[in-house]
């Protein structure tokens, strides 16, 4: 399960989906510390099939988390290196560029 929210602005379609227990966590890593809160990541809970359809029709991904961002890096919508890690949990955003 996830946690997803969807946002619409100016024709791009921008998801944040985050694996759904580590919602209501701070990640800390040094100087950088990212909360991950109910009220940005959970307007609602997916399941985890539908999430493919998510990542391929959106313009910009914002993903945190082992499982969404692996599901991510299988579709090959995104390389691993280009993952970040913050308090050893990846992070991941992708923008498409469509011409």
């Amino acid at each position: 399960m996830y946690a997803m929210r969807i946002t619409r602005y100016q024709g791009s379609i921008m998801i944040s989906i985050c694996d759904l227990e580590l919602v209501g966590t701070t990640l800390n890593d040094g100087n950088v510390a990212i909360y991950l809160s109910k009220e940005y990541f959970q307007e609602q809970v997916i399941e985890e099939v539908r999430a493919p359809e998510l990542l391929k029709s959106c313009s910009i991904a914002n993903l945190v988390g082992t499982r969404i961002v692996t599901q991510a890096i299988n579709l090959r919508l995104a390389n691993k290196i280009s993952v970040k890690y913050i308090s050893g949990i990846p992070f991941l955003m992708i923008y498409k560029f469509r011409l």
